[in-house]
């Protein structure tokens, strides 16, 4: 558990071939049918749903980039309850290559005419920072995604937060205040 633990975030094309060291077809097969069977168990972070209307209402673009199907994302934003703040999506039906490769979050920004000087990706794992770096833009992290302060600023995180919540309460003193400024 603990190794699978450390490489959620990553694309799950990649993570079984991290995870095994080789590419299971069988595995890969498998994983929508599980991540299906534990679908009841997901809960959104307190805050989400506020940061995100938060950031919408202050007029920024709320676009979602993520590795995850589209199937599966449009459960997770079903969860969320925040589908009046999000502007847009990219899945990984959208990319040929998932986190953490940069290609969902380039053509997350590509899509919804995003410049990459006033785009901020909001992350919880290392997979997160480094697609966001390779895209060329800033990511800051929550520690929920099992990743610790240390591990998220090591590998670049502009500012970490303990969590979503800390991240809306201190969302005009960190980097998204610099989006508003200019």
């Amino acid at each position: 558990m603990n190794a699978i633990h450390r490489l959620i975030g990553m694309g799950g094309d990649q993570l079984v071939r991290e995870l095994l060291g080789h590419d299971s077809p069988a595995a890969t097969a498998a994983r929508p049918r599980r991540y299906s069977e534990l679908m009841g168990d997901i809960r959104a972070f307190p805050g989400s749903r506020e940061l995100l209307q938060r950031i919408h209402d202050l007029g920024l673009a709320v676009v979602l980039a993520t590795s995850a199907p589209a199937d599966e994302l449009a459960q997770l934003r079903e969860v969320l309850g925040a589908d009046d703040a999000i502007d847009g999506q990219t899945t990984a039906d959208d990319v040929a290559n998932s986190k953490p490769d940069p290609e969902v979050f380039v053509k997350a920004m590509e899509n919804a005419s995003i410049d990459p000087r006033r785009a901020i990706a909001i992350g919880d794992s290392v997979w997160d920072i480094r697609a966001a770096r390779s895209a060329g833009i800033a990511c800051i992290t929550v520690e929920s995604g099992g990743f610790s302060q240390h591990e998220l600023s090591e590998a670049g995180a502009a500012r970490v937060y303990r969590d979503v919540s800390e991240l809306l309460s201190q969302l005009f003193t960190g980097p998204v205040a610099s989006l508003l400024a200019t």
